[in-house]
């Protein structure tokens, strides 16, 4: 249960606040870094990945593989997925391609969590007839290629810099991909002719430390509690000024704690499955005065049924070659579950579905950009969206349990990192 709110904060205005300069601040380096700077150097760079980008074999699966089914009656999107070879990118892709849709991917492959969970994604990607071009967002001119060579009707902009603790680690890579890497997605969709809609992920980490309950996407968004939290939001900002100024239809995306098969391995469901199989100890966290910590666990076939109705109700930009013709599209979903559970609801889920007692330790939440709960209104997304979510976190996290057992019992080599 999440703990009633200690106040409402709906309606307060304050004055420029040291949040609004931090998210000035970012936003400002970010254009010093991709004007004045360049790229930053990145493994797409090395020879064995140039390798697999130009040449006619490769334009022939770039386009063959952005080529919808005609037969389907719910064919005709030629689709951009970046961060096809993560989690909920590999699950849209694979949800676009069966449905008749042209899906082309992109992925750097980087090392955040081990690349060989992606390069298995990678090829469940290939067997559906999906290509998936090893490259960065960073990379402009691999962008201009791909349209060059496609006439895509949407980008479902995936790519990011994920995790909210590892940014006390490493804060540039947050900089680099959730600000600079939109900003190049937008600018190359911006110069396209036609125009691309774009759905991109933000997060709920933007609500920070609002305290409304359930979170609306008319609640203030000005108060992040991480820098994950504060490049999403300057992610929002920039995308309503692309809109403003050059005409792109942009559809954000709050995304609630999406969980499942092929997860991502940093989140606590997956490597609480991990320790609790190892006899490992647990460390739970609880908020003040043993508040219990909330999250709104949403499985990814939900997630997936969300971002295809983004794209199918985008509308198209009114854009051409940079220039605005008239006003464009521009909404913010949330996509959650609409029902919290603790974090200690769901270890004893886990500890259900595996058989095996969990060593558990708990301990105060710790200053790293974690809030204590949080909860969607999804009442927006239902009626523009159609979007119902119908998995309860039991039966998605025994279908995740499944797999896991599965995946990581194929090759005593395999390694959750």
């Amino acid at each position: 249960m999440v703990d009633k709110p200690m106040s409402n904060h709906r309606s307060a205005r304050f004055p420029l606040s040291i949040t609004k300069l931090l998210l000035c601040s970012l936003i400002s380096l970010s254009f010093i870094v991709f004007f004045l700077f360049g790229y930053p150097p990145s493994n797409a760079s090395s020879p064995s990945r140039r390798s697999l980008r130009g040449g006619a074999d490769w334009e022939s699966s770039v386009l063959e593989s952005a080529t919808p089914r005609v037969a389907s009656s719910k064919a005709g999107l030629r689709v951009l997925v970046t961060g096809a070879a993560g989690f909920v990118g590999s699950h849209v892709s694979i949800a676009l391609k069966r449905r008749g849709d042209g899906v082309v991917g992109i992925d750097n492959f980087n090392s955040y969590y081990d690349p060989s969970l992606k390069r298995d994604r990678t090829n469940v990607l290939t067997r559906e007839g999906i290509f998936i071009v090893e490259g960065d967002i960073n990379d402009v001119t691999l962008l201009k290629t791909l349209f060059k060579l496609v006439k895509f009707t949407h980008v479902m902009h995936l790519a990011a810099q994920a995790g909210v603790r590892y940014a006390m680690k490493n804060p540039s890579s947050y900089v680099n991909s959730n600000i600079a890497g939109l900003v190049n997605v937008l600018e190359v969709c911006k110069s396209a002719n036609p125009q691309p809609a774009i759905v991109w992920a933000s997060s709920s980490s933007v609500y920070g430390l609002n305290s409304n309950v359930p979170f609306s996407e008319k609640d203030r968004t000005d108060q992040p509690a991480s820098l994950y939290a504060a490049t999403k939001k300057a992610g929002e900002e920039i995308a309503h000024t692309y809109n403003h100024i050059y005409g792109l239809s942009i559809t954000a995306l709050r995304f609630f704690t999406v969980y499942g098969p092929w997860g991502r391995p940093d989140m606590a469901y997956f490597f609480f499955t991990r320790d609790i199989l190892k006899g490992k100890q647990i460390l739970i966290f609880e908020g003040p005065h043993h508040r219990s910590v909330a999250r709104d666990f949403t499985y990814i076939d939900d997630i997936v049924k969300g971002c295809l109705g983004a794209l199918d109700t985008a509308k198209k930009s009114t854009g051409s070659g940079g220039k605005k013709n008239g006003p464009a599209q521009l909404r913010v979903f949330n996509l959650g579950n609409t029902s919290p559970v603790s974090v200690t609801q769901l270890v004893n889920i886990l500890e259900k579905l595996l058989k095996v007692d969990a060593k558990k330790k708990m301990l105060p939440m710790p200053r790293n950009g974690d809030v204590l709960f949080t909860h969607a209104n999804i009442s927006l997304a239902t009626k523009e969206l159609g979007y119902k979510p119908s998995t309860d976190l039991e039966t998605g996290l025994k279908k995740f349990v499944n797999w896991y057992m599965e995946y990581y019992s194929a090759s005593g080599e395999k390694s959750v990192w």
